[in-house]
């Protein structure tokens, strides 16, 4: 198949980006990796009226730290935030995370933006954002907006950005404080590379007594948006990590889900994966920060 017809615009600067969505009505879509839009217009899942080209916007691309974020912008591509010291220091599970997605090729071009406005609820990205609190900054012709990426995702493919509205940048905090930080990332697919059938992320932040001083666990592919499991994270704070109170705090967790029936995997399926998953990067967080549990 072919893509419909759309008028095309390269744009060069933020406030052409905005000119154009603020006339190009509705159906005014924005073009950065086009690794998932491509695919869309050649099957018309997407009818753009005019597509609007940003990679030629310097603004959009780069990572920056500082006062205790790091701020990723929109354009800047997965293989270069792959490589980042900055993300592999101060965000180390975002860094695990990202060995997932795709394959080389896909990184070289896929945008860190991209991922996190098209919302696929399995992706590793948004994911991340969800679990460590990341915010997402909006900008339109008349205003400009931050929403929380736990806010942001309102159903598969579904957020809170507007038709008239660009995705500038991702703000990450830093897990700042004495203690020990580890992290865990694991996820199944059908083959490295391919979408994942379950994610599971967890962060932990160790005191020298080995005991729980700050904890984020998240879900992907269970539900329609990623999923924090924040009673769970609540239970493990201020405690000891042991086997009996993973237990505890994971007694529940199929609650929090709502898996889907398609055809790579049944609801039943990913709730049992899931669980074994969450348990994992539990354990592999954990011994990550230097402590064990028994």
């Amino acid at each position: 198949m072919k893509a419909a017809p759309f008028d095309y615009v390269a744009v060069s600067s933020v406030d052409d980006v905005l000119d154009q969505l603020a006339g190009g009505g509705d159906d005014a879509m924005i073009l950065a990796g086009g690794q998932t839009l491509v695919p869309m217009l050649v099957m018309r899942l997407a009818r753009p009226s005019i597509l609007i080209d940003i990679n030629n916007v310097n603004e959009f691309s780069g990572i920056d730290e500082a006062d205790g974020v790091v701020r990723i912008k929109t354009c800047t591509r997965q293989s270069v935030a792959l490589l980042s010291v900055v993300v592999l220091k101060k965000l180390p599970l975002l860094a695990k995370a990202m060995r997932f997605i795709g394959h080389h090729q896909t990184r070289n071009r896929g945008t860190f933006g991209g991922s996190v406005a098209h919302g696929d609820p399995a992706a590793e990205i948004p994911l991340i954002s969800v679990a460590l609190d990341a915010t997402i900054t909006l900008c339109s012709k008349e205003t400009s907006r931050t929403v929380l990426a736990g806010n942001f995702y309102e159903g598969p493919m579904i957020t809170k950005r507007g038709v008239n509205e660009c995705l500038i940048d991702v703000t990450f905090p830093i897990w700042n404080g004495s203690g020990r930080l580890g992290t865990g990332f694991q996820e199944v697919s059908q083959r490295h590379g391919d979408f994942a059938v379950v994610s599971a992320a967890a962060q932990i932040l160790l005191d020298d007594a080995g005991v729980c001083r700050r904890f984020a666990l998240a879900l992907g592919g269970v539900g329609g948006v990623p999923i924090r499991l924040k009673e769970a994270e609540l239970i493990f704070t201020s405690n000891t990590i042991s086997a009996e109170l993973i237990g505890d705090a994971l007694q529940d967790m199929e609650a929090a889900l709502d898996p889907a029936n398609d055809t790579i995997a049944s609801a039943d399926y990913r709730l049992r994966v899931a669980r074994v998953m969450i348990e994992r990067v539990i354990r592999e967080a954990v011994s990550d920060a230097g402590g064990t549990i028994k």
